[in-house]
């Protein structure tokens, strides 16, 4: 099983919940088109909050339908992307600063932003199974 982190803002992830979408730009597109059906999509929204987890429902596709907002230029429209599922919601984002130092991927944790910055990047199971746990106690 594949496991990644999507980092979105609170716009945006209202759209991915509502419409089962996921879209990244295409500096982002090796990642997003190495995900298969069946692998788990966490959500980091920012600032500091874990939105929950969705399943890729789809091969990743490409759309220039405009269906989230421009974070950078309003030419971006996230046209990489994938149709995803609920999996793991809590009611309400979980706090993302108690996992920081337990995140084999956030190397440097002083400057634990670091790896956020990206649209979105593989974790391991390892790493998904600790934040699973910890949205679960927010169920």
């Amino acid at each position: 099983m594949r496991c990644w982190l999507c980092t979105t803002n609170k716009e945006n992830w209202e759209i991915v919940r509502a419409k089962g979408v996921w879209g990244v730009s295409k500096r982002w597109r090796r990642c997003i088109m190495s995900v298969r059906p069946g692998g788990l999509l966490v959500f980091y929204v920012t600032p500091k909050r874990i939105g929950g987890v969705f399943r890729a429902v789809s091969e990743p596709y490409i759309d220039r339908e405009p269906v989230f907002v421009p974070v950078k230029s309003r030419e971006e429209i996230f046209e990489y992307r994938v149709r995803v599922e609920p999996a793991l919601l809590p009611k309400e984002p979980v706090d993302f600063t108690p996992l920081i130092e337990r995140l084999s991927f956030i190397k440097n944790k002083r400057y634990w932003t670091a790896p956020l910055r990206r649209g979105m990047l593989r974790i391991s199971e390892e790493d998904y199974k600790i934040i699973e746990e910890e949205i679960r106690k927010h169920l």
